[in-house]
């Protein structure tokens, strides 16, 4: 072999293997997990949690004397608590750790972002072998605290990890969403609140408030400002109201059945109050509970575990004192379109355990996930905010009941509105319902509330919204999050989407490979035959 060819062989094989290792760097797979006959207690660990707060310092200090008093049982197992402020963060952070074989341990976070997590090879444990594990499993007669039995964790909220026919979440906390109502003002428009708010009933008063003086005064609150209905996440209005009416949203396996007829009319009824100055949403306007304190709306939709901040006396109002309004607070379900069959939204926090190579850590990791299930940890967080404990255990220990409970007041712990936005998915927890989780159901969710967010903005521009305006939108926004593509069953294949750089650069090093080997070996041949002939 030429010297020329003695030095580019071992270059190809060095920049061959670096390709692959930039390839599947972060890519190695993971043994699948397997319950250990038993915890090895005479072994340090060190987990990471990843959790969210609210930036509220009570939700932190529970955390905090969760780890601190797991740790008294677990002296071998420390906790590393890592805060967020956003869900979305924890799900960005998590799909770059993934890449890097540096995930948390525990993490909280939502079913249809473990989903996306999935599409790594056993990147998340399935929870299954767990739960059922008699040492160690939910309830086990190994733990070393009083965790809750599987039954006695609330069956539709626990379906709710369940992804493929496995289960890969145990829920945290539960919460809905909630409309806060300026009763006061219904009244003073002349109307009076019926038992179950109606979509057509919150319209019409809407309407009517959103009526000025000829100063361009709203007569209703005496100012310049007024948003009569006002909603935060807009996802789940449209999610809702198609639930409600028994349209069309997603098929279980993945199918996008979101963009019909049935959403263009619910658009060109939200198009329309919006053109008469009834309804805004929070990414367009202002957040609801700023609104709602400072007596410029009548109805605020957002969630219970935001009830602490609606109202006049809301222990964390975000607006000066001076600018809040006195009113009466009512807090009613979403309206509904057939108020006796309700249909609301379950949402809230779970938690999932990431997979390691060592299956002695994921079991510290389980421990420690099985923890936040206690009753001190289940009620001690879901007083903070409108949450309801996730387990039958903690709902009906008597300290919760004498919470639920107490006479509402101003004081924080007991205040009025999160008493009664906690008291309301208590009482309608069979008429929650959860949509369909698999890999894109995050996108598809964004593109729901999309299609509101639009609809409000171009109506506020004057632009025309026609059938041409919502044939256009509905491309835009499945081109927006490529809801044409991604694994998805079509025809009876299934699509996995454009193929990742680092893979693409690792096929074309190894194409590049076997053309330079080929042309070696080509080259060799021809220098045989030459000697042969010779």
């Amino acid at each position: 072999m030429s010297t020329l060819w003695k030095r580019i062989v071992p270059l190809l094989a060095a920049l061959l293997t670096a390709a692959a290792l930039g390839g599947c760097h972060g890519a190695r797979s993971l043994d699948a997990f397997s319950v250990p006959e038993a915890f090895d207690l005479s072994r340090s660990y060190t987990i990471t949690f990843w959790a969210k707060n609210d930036t509220n310092k009570t939700q932190t200090a529970i955390y905090e004397r969760a780890i601190r008093d797991f740790e008294a049982l677990y002296p071998n197992i420390r906790v590393n608590l890592r805060l967020y402020t956003d869900y979305g963060k924890i799900y960005n952070d998590v799909i770059t750790n993934i890449a890097t074989n540096t995930t948390p341990n525990v993490c909280i976070t939502y079913p249809d972002h473990i989903a996306t997590y999935l599409t790594g090879s056993n990147v998340v444990v399935p929870l299954d072998e767990l739960f059922d594990d008699a040492k160690y499993g939910l309830g086990g007669s190994e733990l070393l605290f009083d965790g809750p039995a599987r039954e006695e964790i609330i069956p539709k909220f626990l379906g709710e990890g369940v992804i493929g026919g496995h289960s890969y979440a145990i829920p945290f906390m539960r919460s809905t969403e909630a409309c806060y109502v300026n009763k006061t003002y219904v009244e003073k428009l002349g109307y009076t609140l019926p038992d179950v708010l109606t979509w057509d009933f919150i319209w019409e008063v809407s309407d009517a408030a959103a009526q000025k003086d000829a100063d361009g005064i709203y007569p209703v609150n005496g100012q310049k400002v007024m948003i009569p209905f006002i909603y935060k996440s807009t996802d789940n209005m449209m999610i809702q109201m198609l639930r409600q009416k028994g349209a069309d949203y997603s098929s279980e396996d993945g199918g996008i059945l979101l963009f019909h007829d049935g959403t263009k009319s619910l658009l060109q009824t939200v198009a329309a109050h919006v053109r008469r100055g009834a309804f805004s949403t929070f990414k367009i306007s202002s957040d609801p509970a700023n609104v709602l304190n400072a007596g410029q709306c009548v109805f605020a939709v957002d969630s219970t575990a935001g009830s602490t901040w609606m109202g006049s006396d809301a222990p964390l109002s975000d607006i000066s004192a001076d600018k809040i309004v006195r009113f009466e607070t009512a807090v009613y379900p979403v309206p509904q379109f057939d108020p006796a069959a309700p249909q609301m939204i379950s949402q809230g926090p779970s938690v999932c355990v990431f997979n390691k190579a060592d299956p002695q850590e994921v079991l510290a990791s389980w421990l420690f996930a099985q923890y936040l299930l206690t009753n001190q940890v289940q009620i001690a967080y879901a007083q903070t905010e409108g949450y309801v404990p996730v387990t039958e255990k903690a709902q009906s220990d008597p300290a919760y009941q004498a919470y639920l409970h107490h006479e509402g007041s101003s004081d924080a712990l007991y205040y009025e509105v999160k008493l009664k936005a906690a008291a309301l998915l208590a009482e309608h927890v069979d008429d929650t319902f959860v949509t369909p989780v698999f890999n894109g159901s995050a996108s598809l969710r964004d593109a729901a509330g999309q299609l509101i967010e639009s609809t409000v903005k171009s109506v506020k521009r004057g632009e025309t919204v026609d059938d041409a305006y919502f044939n256009r939108l509905f491309s835009d926004v499945t081109a927006l999050y490529r809801l044409d593509r991604g694994s998805r069953p079509t025809g009876g294949r299934t699509e996995v989407g454009p193929l990742p750089a680092t893979a693409k650069r690792l096929l074309a090093a190894l194409c590049a490979a076997w053309v330079l080997i080929g042309c070696i070996f080509l080259r060799q041949q021809i220098k045989k035959r030459r000697k042969s002939s010779r």
